[in-house]
Protein backbone atom coordinates (compact mmCIF):
# COMPACT_ATOMS: atom_id res chain seq x y z
CA UNK A 1 0.00 0.00 0.00
CA UNK A 2 2.65 2.51 0.97
CA UNK A 3 4.55 4.06 -1.91
CA UNK A 4 7.82 5.86 -1.58
CA UNK A 5 6.30 9.32 -1.72
CA UNK A 6 2.62 8.86 -0.82
CA UNK A 7 0.61 7.80 2.22
CA UNK A 8 -2.49 5.74 1.44
CA UNK A 9 -5.05 7.30 3.73
CA UNK A 10 -8.76 6.93 4.44
CA UNK A 11 -11.31 9.07 6.27
CA UNK A 12 -13.77 7.85 8.90
CA UNK A 13 -16.80 10.11 9.27
CA UNK A 14 -17.83 12.51 6.50
CA UNK A 15 -20.02 14.99 8.30
CA UNK A 16 -19.31 18.69 7.93
CA UNK A 17 -15.63 18.47 8.91
CA UNK A 18 -15.04 14.99 7.49
CA UNK A 19 -16.19 16.23 4.09
CA UNK A 20 -13.47 18.88 4.28
CA UNK A 21 -10.89 16.20 5.07
CA UNK A 22 -11.91 14.33 1.92
CA UNK A 23 -11.72 17.54 -0.09
CA UNK A 24 -8.30 18.62 1.17
CA UNK A 25 -6.63 15.21 1.05
CA UNK A 26 -7.25 15.16 -2.70
CA UNK A 27 -4.92 18.16 -3.03
CA UNK A 28 -2.00 16.86 -0.95
CA UNK A 29 0.87 15.43 -3.00
CA UNK A 30 2.07 13.25 -0.14
CA UNK A 31 -1.36 11.62 0.20
CA UNK A 32 -3.32 9.13 -1.83
CA UNK A 33 -6.94 9.24 -0.69
CA UNK A 34 -8.16 5.63 -0.82
CA UNK A 35 -11.71 6.41 0.24
CA UNK A 36 -13.87 6.83 3.31
CA UNK A 37 -16.37 5.15 5.60
CA UNK A 38 -19.47 6.60 7.24
CA UNK A 39 -22.33 4.87 9.06
CA UNK A 40 -24.85 7.04 7.15
CA UNK A 41 -25.38 5.35 3.76
CA UNK A 42 -27.15 8.35 2.22
CA UNK A 43 -24.38 10.70 3.29
CA UNK A 44 -21.78 8.26 1.96
CA UNK A 45 -23.44 8.16 -1.44
CA UNK A 46 -23.63 11.96 -1.54
CA UNK A 47 -19.94 12.47 -0.70
CA UNK A 48 -18.87 9.70 -3.05
CA UNK A 49 -20.68 11.37 -5.95
CA UNK A 50 -19.45 14.86 -5.04
CA UNK A 51 -15.74 13.98 -4.93
CA UNK A 52 -15.56 10.82 -7.01
CA UNK A 53 -14.14 8.90 -4.05
CA UNK A 54 -14.94 5.33 -3.03
CA UNK A 55 -17.28 4.82 -0.09
CA UNK A 56 -16.32 1.62 1.73
CA UNK A 57 -19.05 -0.65 3.16
CA UNK A 58 -17.28 -1.04 6.51
CA UNK A 59 -14.47 0.44 8.56
CA UNK A 60 -12.61 -2.87 8.40
CA UNK A 61 -12.73 -2.87 4.61
CA UNK A 62 -11.30 0.66 4.53
CA UNK A 63 -8.53 -0.28 6.98
CA UNK A 64 -7.35 -3.09 4.72
CA UNK A 65 -6.57 -0.61 1.93
CA UNK A 66 -4.87 2.10 4.02
CA UNK A 67 -1.74 2.71 6.03
CA UNK A 68 -3.23 5.77 7.77
CA UNK A 69 -6.69 6.81 8.94
CA UNK A 70 -8.16 10.25 9.61
CA UNK A 71 -10.86 10.02 12.29
CA UNK A 72 -13.49 12.74 12.01
CA UNK A 73 -16.32 11.22 14.01
CA UNK A 74 -18.05 12.50 17.16
CA UNK A 75 -15.62 12.47 20.09
CA UNK A 76 -17.31 9.51 21.77
CA UNK A 77 -16.19 7.28 18.87
CA UNK A 78 -12.57 8.50 18.63
CA UNK A 79 -11.17 5.84 20.91
CA UNK A 80 -13.00 2.93 19.30
CA UNK A 81 -11.82 3.74 15.77
CA UNK A 82 -8.31 4.84 16.77
CA UNK A 83 -7.68 1.70 18.82
CA UNK A 84 -8.83 -0.53 15.96
CA UNK A 85 -6.61 1.36 13.49
CA UNK A 86 -3.55 1.17 15.74
CA UNK A 87 -4.12 -2.52 16.40
CA UNK A 88 -4.12 -2.98 12.63
CA UNK A 89 -0.76 -1.12 12.49
CA UNK A 90 -2.22 1.99 10.86
CA UNK A 91 -1.10 5.55 11.63
CA UNK A 92 -3.86 7.77 13.01
CA UNK A 93 -4.96 11.38 12.69
CA UNK A 94 -7.66 12.21 15.28
CA UNK A 95 -9.72 15.37 15.31
CA UNK A 96 -9.76 17.24 18.62
CA UNK A 97 -10.31 16.42 21.40
CA UNK A 98 -8.19 13.29 21.23
CA UNK A 99 -10.67 11.16 23.22
CA UNK A 100 -13.46 11.48 25.75
CA UNK A 101 -11.30 10.50 28.75
CA UNK A 102 -7.68 10.57 29.85
CA UNK A 103 -7.74 6.80 30.29
CA UNK A 104 -8.65 6.39 26.62
CA UNK A 105 -5.91 8.82 25.59
CA UNK A 106 -3.35 6.94 27.69
CA UNK A 107 -4.34 3.65 26.08
CA UNK A 108 -3.88 5.08 22.58
CA UNK A 109 -0.54 6.65 23.48
CA UNK A 110 0.72 3.34 24.87
CA UNK A 111 -0.46 1.45 21.80
CA UNK A 112 1.13 3.97 19.44
CA UNK A 113 4.46 3.73 21.24
CA UNK A 114 4.35 -0.05 21.37
CA UNK A 115 3.84 -0.29 17.61
CA UNK A 116 5.91 2.75 16.61
CA UNK A 117 2.94 4.42 14.92
CA UNK A 118 2.20 8.11 14.41
CA UNK A 119 -0.73 9.75 16.19
CA UNK A 120 -1.53 13.38 15.38
CA UNK A 121 -4.36 15.37 16.97
CA UNK A 122 -6.29 17.90 14.90
CA UNK A 123 -5.73 21.08 16.89
CA UNK A 124 -6.08 23.10 13.71
CA UNK A 125 -5.45 26.54 15.21
CA UNK A 126 -1.76 25.62 15.52
CA UNK A 127 -1.73 26.06 11.74
CA UNK A 128 -3.77 29.23 11.49
CA UNK A 129 -1.89 31.80 9.34
CA UNK A 130 -1.95 34.24 12.27
CA UNK A 131 -0.11 31.72 14.48
CA UNK A 132 2.32 30.65 11.76
CA UNK A 133 3.20 34.33 11.25
CA UNK A 134 4.49 34.72 14.81
CA UNK A 135 6.48 31.46 14.91
CA UNK A 136 9.81 33.33 14.56
CA UNK A 137 9.02 35.52 17.58
CA UNK A 138 10.11 34.77 21.12
CA UNK A 139 6.70 34.47 22.75
CA UNK A 140 7.19 34.30 26.52
CA UNK A 141 3.99 35.76 27.97
CA UNK A 142 3.19 36.81 31.52
CA UNK A 143 -0.50 37.29 30.73
CA UNK A 144 -2.73 35.85 28.00
CA UNK A 145 -6.26 36.90 27.13
CA UNK A 146 -8.35 34.80 24.76
CA UNK A 147 -11.87 35.13 23.35
CA UNK A 148 -13.48 32.50 21.13
CA UNK A 149 -17.09 33.49 20.46
CA UNK A 150 -19.36 31.83 17.91
CA UNK A 151 -22.96 31.96 16.72
CA UNK A 152 -25.12 29.09 17.91
CA UNK A 153 -24.88 25.93 15.84
CA UNK A 154 -26.51 22.67 17.00
CA UNK A 155 -23.48 20.76 15.66
CA UNK A 156 -21.07 20.18 18.53
CA UNK A 157 -23.55 20.72 21.36
CA UNK A 158 -23.22 17.10 22.46
CA UNK A 159 -20.24 18.30 24.51
CA UNK A 160 -19.67 21.39 26.66
CA UNK A 161 -18.24 24.49 25.01
CA UNK A 162 -14.96 23.77 26.82
CA UNK A 163 -14.43 20.65 24.68
CA UNK A 164 -16.13 22.10 21.60
CA UNK A 165 -14.36 25.48 21.32
CA UNK A 166 -12.19 26.38 24.30
CA UNK A 167 -9.91 23.38 23.86
CA UNK A 168 -8.43 25.10 20.77
CA UNK A 169 -7.14 27.90 22.97
CA UNK A 170 -6.12 25.56 25.80
CA UNK A 171 -3.86 23.67 23.38
CA UNK A 172 -2.37 26.87 21.97
CA UNK A 173 -1.71 28.34 25.40
CA UNK A 174 -0.02 25.14 26.58
CA UNK A 175 2.16 25.22 23.46
CA UNK A 176 3.36 28.75 24.31
CA UNK A 177 3.65 28.48 28.11
CA UNK A 178 6.25 25.89 28.98
CA UNK A 179 5.32 25.54 32.62
CA UNK A 180 3.01 23.27 34.65
CA UNK A 181 -0.48 24.47 35.53
CA UNK A 182 -0.64 25.59 39.14
CA UNK A 183 -4.28 26.53 39.65
CA UNK A 184 -7.52 26.84 37.69
CA UNK A 185 -10.63 28.89 38.39
CA UNK A 186 -13.66 28.53 36.12
CA UNK A 187 -17.37 29.11 35.70
CA UNK A 188 -19.86 28.29 32.98
CA UNK A 189 -23.56 28.47 32.14
CA UNK A 190 -26.00 26.30 30.19
CA UNK A 191 -28.15 28.70 28.23
CA UNK A 192 -29.59 26.67 25.34
CA UNK A 193 -27.93 23.26 25.43
CA UNK A 194 -27.82 20.52 28.04
CA UNK A 195 -24.11 21.33 28.53
CA UNK A 196 -22.33 24.65 29.14
CA UNK A 197 -22.71 27.10 26.24
CA UNK A 198 -20.44 29.77 27.69
CA UNK A 199 -17.42 29.37 29.94
CA UNK A 200 -14.62 31.43 31.38
CA UNK A 201 -11.50 30.22 33.12
CA UNK A 202 -8.38 31.64 34.69
CA UNK A 203 -5.39 29.34 34.38
CA UNK A 204 -2.34 30.11 36.51
CA UNK A 205 1.02 28.55 35.72
CA UNK A 206 3.92 27.86 38.05
CA UNK A 207 6.15 30.34 36.19
CA UNK A 208 3.72 33.17 37.01
CA UNK A 209 1.92 33.37 33.68
CA UNK A 210 -1.85 33.81 33.88
CA UNK A 211 -4.31 33.02 31.06
CA UNK A 212 -7.86 34.36 31.03
CA UNK A 213 -9.90 32.34 28.53
CA UNK A 214 -13.52 32.84 27.41
CA UNK A 215 -15.49 30.66 25.00
CA UNK A 216 -19.11 31.00 23.92
CA UNK A 217 -21.26 29.37 21.26
CA UNK A 218 -24.22 31.69 21.73
CA UNK A 219 -22.60 34.96 20.72
CA UNK A 220 -24.28 37.49 18.45
CA UNK A 221 -21.02 37.83 16.52
CA UNK A 222 -17.99 35.68 15.85
CA UNK A 223 -14.67 36.48 17.48
CA UNK A 224 -11.48 34.43 17.72
CA UNK A 225 -8.68 36.46 19.25
CA UNK A 226 -5.77 35.84 21.57
CA UNK A 227 -3.49 38.46 23.11
CA UNK A 228 -0.06 37.89 24.61
CA UNK A 229 1.46 40.39 27.03
CA UNK A 230 5.13 40.13 27.93
CA UNK A 231 7.97 42.49 28.86
CA UNK A 232 8.58 44.95 26.03
CA UNK A 233 5.97 43.45 23.67
CA UNK A 234 2.24 42.95 23.10
CA UNK A 235 1.03 40.51 20.45
CA UNK A 236 -2.57 40.36 19.19
CA UNK A 237 -3.63 37.32 17.15
CA UNK A 238 -6.77 37.44 15.00
CA UNK A 239 -7.67 33.88 13.98
CA UNK A 240 -10.65 34.90 11.85
CA UNK A 241 -8.73 37.44 9.77
CA UNK A 242 -5.53 35.38 9.75
CA UNK A 243 -3.01 38.00 10.86
CA UNK A 244 -1.19 39.12 13.99
CA UNK A 245 -0.17 42.56 15.24
CA UNK A 246 2.89 43.27 17.35
CA UNK A 247 3.62 46.36 19.42
CA UNK A 248 7.13 46.40 20.84
CA UNK A 249 9.99 48.46 22.15
CA UNK A 250 12.54 48.47 19.35
CA UNK A 251 15.50 48.98 21.68
CA UNK A 252 14.84 45.64 23.33
CA UNK A 253 15.95 43.95 20.09
CA UNK A 254 12.84 41.83 19.65
CA UNK A 255 13.39 40.10 16.32
CA UNK A 256 10.50 40.64 13.92
CA UNK A 257 10.66 39.50 10.29
CA UNK A 258 10.01 42.23 7.77
CA UNK A 259 10.91 45.05 10.12
CA UNK A 260 10.98 47.39 7.17
CA UNK A 261 7.19 47.24 7.35
CA UNK A 262 7.17 48.36 10.97
CA UNK A 263 6.65 52.04 11.69
CA UNK A 264 7.06 54.23 14.71
CA UNK A 265 3.98 54.99 16.77
CA UNK A 266 5.75 57.35 19.09
CA UNK A 267 8.34 57.69 21.80
CA UNK A 268 8.27 57.63 25.56
CA UNK A 269 10.80 59.03 27.95
CA UNK A 270 12.63 56.70 30.27
CA UNK A 271 15.06 58.80 32.20
CA UNK A 272 17.68 60.07 29.76
CA UNK A 273 16.94 57.27 27.30
CA UNK A 274 14.25 57.41 24.65
CA UNK A 275 12.21 54.28 23.94
CA UNK A 276 10.63 53.95 20.55
CA UNK A 277 7.39 52.01 20.22
CA UNK A 278 7.03 50.15 16.95
CA UNK A 279 4.23 48.27 15.23
CA UNK A 280 4.27 45.38 12.78
CA UNK A 281 1.47 43.48 11.09
CA UNK A 282 2.46 39.88 10.39
CA UNK A 283 0.65 37.37 8.22
CA UNK A 284 1.34 34.11 6.43
CA UNK A 285 -0.42 34.13 3.09
CA UNK A 286 -1.84 31.26 1.07
CA UNK A 287 -2.07 28.71 3.89
CA UNK A 288 -5.03 26.38 4.28
CA UNK A 289 -4.75 25.22 7.93
CA UNK A 290 -6.57 21.91 7.41
CA UNK A 291 -4.61 21.00 4.31
CA UNK A 292 -1.35 22.01 5.99
CA UNK A 293 -1.88 19.92 9.13
CA UNK A 294 -2.88 16.87 7.08
CA UNK A 295 0.14 17.37 4.84
CA UNK A 296 2.43 17.51 7.89
CA UNK A 297 0.85 14.30 9.18
CA UNK A 298 1.64 12.54 5.90
CA UNK A 299 5.18 13.93 5.90
CA UNK A 300 5.73 12.69 9.46
CA UNK A 301 4.82 9.19 8.30
CA UNK A 302 7.00 9.30 5.17
CA UNK A 303 10.01 10.78 6.98
CA UNK A 304 9.46 8.91 10.26
CA UNK A 305 9.45 12.14 12.27
CA UNK A 306 7.31 13.35 15.16
CA UNK A 307 3.93 14.83 14.18
CA UNK A 308 3.57 18.56 14.94
CA UNK A 309 0.71 17.95 17.41
CA UNK A 310 1.33 14.68 19.23
CA UNK A 311 -1.03 12.46 21.16
CA UNK A 312 0.73 13.69 24.31
CA UNK A 313 -0.14 17.27 23.31
CA UNK A 314 -3.76 16.24 22.85
CA UNK A 315 -3.76 14.54 26.24
CA UNK A 316 -2.39 17.65 27.96
CA UNK A 317 -5.13 19.81 26.46
CA UNK A 318 -7.77 17.25 27.44
CA UNK A 319 -6.44 17.10 31.01
CA UNK A 320 -6.65 20.88 31.48
CA UNK A 321 -10.10 20.90 29.85
CA UNK A 322 -11.18 18.26 32.35
CA UNK A 323 -9.93 20.37 35.26
CA UNK A 324 -11.86 23.36 33.89
CA UNK A 325 -15.04 21.29 33.59
CA UNK A 326 -14.64 20.08 37.18
CA UNK A 327 -14.14 23.66 38.41
CA UNK A 328 -17.25 24.72 36.49
CA UNK A 329 -19.19 21.91 38.19
CA UNK A 330 -17.93 23.00 41.60
CA UNK A 331 -18.88 26.61 40.88
CA UNK A 332 -22.35 25.56 39.71
CA UNK A 333 -22.92 23.56 42.88
CA UNK A 334 -21.84 26.58 44.93
CA UNK A 335 -24.28 28.81 43.06
CA UNK A 336 -27.10 26.34 43.62
CA UNK A 337 -26.70 26.76 47.40
CA UNK A 338 -27.56 30.43 47.06
CA UNK A 339 -29.95 30.41 44.08
CA UNK A 340 -31.60 27.04 44.50
CA UNK A 341 -31.84 24.49 41.67
CA UNK A 342 -30.83 25.95 38.30
CA UNK A 343 -32.89 25.24 35.14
Amino acid sequence: MTTKDKVHIGVVGVGHLGRLHVQQLQHIEAAHLVGFYDVDADRSEQISREFGVQAFPSFEALLQQCDAISIVTPTSFHYEYARAALQANRHVFIEKPITSTLEEADALIALGRERNLKIQVGHIERFNPAILAIEPLNINPLFIESHRLANFNPRGTDVAVVLDLMIHDIDLILSFVHSPVKEVQASGVRVISSTEDIANCRVMFENGCVANVTASRISARNMRKMRFFQPHAYVSVDFLEGFSEVYYLASEQLHIPGTELAFSLGEIEKGMEKKEIRYARLEKRDVNPLRYELELFCQAILRDTQPPVTAEDGRRALKVAGIILEKIHQHTEHVKKHWGELP
